[in-house]
């Protein structure tokens, strides 16, 4: 396996594809970085990812911390690298010695990191060690790490596919929700906006009832290959169950979701004849600020897909929403 340490889009569409950034806490890396503290020696160990501008801790034991700017992280050069990088003593090393992190709390001192290496060979983040006062962390700690951040992408890559849709591939119906409670919490730390999508596929029942299930999964499969085709990296498309999926576009105003349900419309409905039977879809939309409650995003989304059902189907229909109380 080669690391791709110089492909940036890369890594950043890993992050997107594992849906880690924002993706709820996983109980394991919390284990991890006890026995990690504990077996080092160290008051504090953390699992981080690294996005386009931050350090994410997806656990951190010994440090009330969730996150720092990229450009102050530890972990920012470990991704940067092929092994266990060590830092003996902060303050007289050149990189670190005027950091914020060193300078002041949390005062770090040493630091040992292993990055966080995808199958495919991308650094999504690292296992890190740190202390308060210098220290030397001879080979045995090194390979410890290496070992413990192979045991992290494990976890990583088992909670992407226990996230998944058999079938589609797509989120299912607990990960999309779990995804779009973290996308509105992001959208109140940045003032962004964040999209809702629904659509329901038309009569679809009447594809099973026809031709039988097996060609209505053909058709699934083909509707969410097409959909996810037109989808930007970082937006987040499931399964809402049966026929029924919905599409979370973190950062997206009004027109930029309805102009996107309008070509995921068009393009279900040109899928050609050779993949799938005729298949049309109905379409509702909600916008959310960032004191939008999860539920009303998507009952008022759902509310939408069904007044275009009503409409005649095959069209789509939106309910901006603004707030809990709207």
């Amino acid at each position: 396996m080669t690391a791709k340490l110089s492909d940036e889009a890369g890594r950043v569409r890993a992050l997107d594809r594992y849906r880690a950034i924002d993706s709820a806490p996983v109980e394991p890396f919390d284990k991890i970085t006890a026995l990690v503290r504990d077996l080092l020696g160290v008051p504090v160990c953390a699992v981080s990812l690294i996005d386009d501008s931050s350090q994410r801790f997806k656990s951190i034991n010994g440090l009330d911390l969730s996150e720092t700017p990229r450009n102050v992280a530890f972990c920012d050069h470990t991704i940067r690298g092929s092994d266990v990088m060590v830092i003996e003593d902060a303050t007289s090393d050149a990189r670190f010695s005027d950091n914020p992190l060193v300078t002041s709390d949390p005062h770090i001192r040493s630091y040992a990191g292993a990055p966080l290496v995808t199958p495919d060979g991308y650094h999504l983040g690292a296992l890190c060690a740190i202390d308060s006062k210098p220290r030397f962390f001879d080979q045995g700690d090194r390979e410890l790490l290496v070992r413990f951040s192979a045991l992290v992408v494990e976890q990583i890559e088992l909670a992407s596919r226990a996230s998944s849709d058999f079938l589609t591939g797509a989120l299912s119906r607990r990960s999309l929700t779990e995804a779009a409670q973290a996308a509105l919490v992001g959208s109140a730390r940045d003032e962004s906006e964040v999209a809702l999508i629904s659509f329901d596929l038309d009569r679809f029942k009447a594809i099973n009832d026809r031709f039988g299930h097996p060609e209505g999964d053909r058709v699934l499969v083909a509707v969410a290959d097409a959909c996810r085709a037109m989808l930007r990296p970082g937006d987040l498309f499931g399964r809402m169950g049966g026929e029924e999926f919905a599409i979370v576009l973190p950062k997206s105003g009004l027109a930029a979701a309805e102009a996107c349900a309008e070509r995921l419309r068009a393009a279900i409905a040109a899928l050609p004849a050779d993949r799938c039977r005729a298949v049309t879809a109905s379409f509702g939309i909600a916008l959310a600020g960032a004191d939008t409650a999860i539920d009303q995003m998507f009952v008022s989304a759902d509310a939408a897909l069904y007044a275009a059902k009503r409409a005649g189907r095959n069209q789509c229909v939106t309910a901006a929403i603004w707030s809990a109380a709207a």
